[in-house]
């Protein structure tokens, strides 16, 4: 059925970006409209860890990041999603990557500090086979993905927002939005489309660049001998976040990994888990960049993050419960804020810190948007 609608925003995406967009241009008393071409959320923000790793993050990243994490605490309140407040562990396994974290440590921002624990102490919390130290970063959150973007999403609309769910955008320009059901009218579009940017505007995703980044994830149980009190982190996370990774002492982790590991390095694995309600846990991730994504999963992938759970934790081979490939924008930078015409705003994170940055990112979008700023 064909229909004309007319709101103050129309958002084009139901991510996470997107979701923020809509929450922002709510709380700013305007009349919002979401529509996207799942009937859910099905992209990457429901195919991830659920990690909110605020601590990692440098520059933009670390802002948006800052707005997000309370943003997260209030939405979670009161759309009734539990945000674990445990904070973030980083297990290191060899003397470079606690020299490593020192050095974090060391010029971590207020509000966000690298606590370190000596290997008795860290052991005692998390229930790996062996350290030889770690850190415990308490600004850090988690929420279930599956289930955090669908109560935010029911959240929204009971407070006014519209969804159409469904409902795929064919075109943008000014001050319209045509779909497979008809046009939609608005004072301001914000496409937020993370990956597939391309598929609606793909000059301006070919000028900034904007690549697919596919993954390889597993949900496993893995039998645990005491739970996860958080996020988990490992050497291979500590040479991937800019926190960690721009610091000098970076390069030697980094060399040591890639030597010991040629084929983690040749996946670019990122070796890191959480640990769900219902007790099973979410361990990953591979990563491969291009303008599309392969189809065909990798069984060796797999076989490397099973093995490399088994023996962080010294259990037997986990048991998989499920697997995924994750798809998510990336670019030469972390953020694309653009306009590609009047009263239309592109809003996509281009890393995959997407649960981490993006309703501050949003947050930024909707008052730059408003108050006609440039990107």
């Amino acid at each position: 059925m064909l229909v004309t609608d007319h709101s103050d925003v129309v958002v084009v995406g139901a991510g996470i970006v997107g979701l923020g967009v809509a929450d922002a241009a709510r709380r700013r008393g305007l009349s919002v409209t979401v529509l996207d071409r799942s009937p859910a959320a099905a992209g990457a923000t429901v195919r991830n860890f659920g990690h909110v790793c605020l601590t990692p993050q440098t520059g933009r990243a670390w802002e948006y990041g800052s707005v997000a994490r309370e943003r997260w605490l209030q939405l979670g309140h009161d759309a009734g999603f539990r945000v674990r407040q445990d904070g973030t562990w980083v297990v290191a396994r060899h003397p470079d990557e606690l020299a490593l974290l020192s050095a974090a440590a060391d010029q971590a921002p207020d509000g966000t500090p690298v606590h370190l624990l000596d290997a008795d102490e860290f052991t005692a919390r998390v229930p790996v086979a062996r350290a030889v130290g770690g850190a415990h970063l308490p600004a850090d959150l988690q929420v279930d993905p599956r289930r955090a973007a669908a109560a935010l999403a029911a959240h929204l609309e009971r407070r006014g927002v519209r969804f159409r769910w469904r409902t795929p955008a064919l075109g943008v320009e000014e001050g319209r939005v045509v779909t497979g059901r008809g046009t939609l009218t608005a004072g301001l579009v914000v496409v937020a489309v993370n990956h597939d940017l391309d598929h609606l505007l793909p000059g301006l995703a070919e000028a900034a660049d904007v690549q697919r980044c596919a993954l390889d994830m597993l949900r496993v149980d893995a039998a645990l001998p005491a739970p996860l009190p958080g996020p988990l982190l490992t050497g291979w996370s500590l040479v991937r976040y800019r926190a960690f990774a721009d610091l000098p002492e970076a390069v030697a982790v980094r060399d040591r990994l890639h030597a010991e590991h040629p084929r983690w390095a040749a996946f670019d694995v990122n070796q890191m888990c959480t640990q769900q309600p219902d007790g099973s846990l979410l361990v990953g991730d591979t990563h491969r960049r291009g303008a599309g994504v392969d189809p065909f999963l990798s069984e060796e992938a797999h076989e490397l993050l099973l093995d490399g759970a088994a023996d962080l934790f010294g259990v037997p081979r986990p048991r998989v419960l499920e697997r995924w490939q994750g798809v998510y924008a990336s670019g030469p930078e972390e953020f694309l804020l653009a306009r590609p015409a009047p009263g239309v705003v592109v809003a996509t994170v281009t890393t995959g810190i997407g649960m981490t940055t993006g309703l501050g990112f949003a947050e930024h979008a909707v008052q730059s948007a408003l108050q006609g700023e440039g990107p």
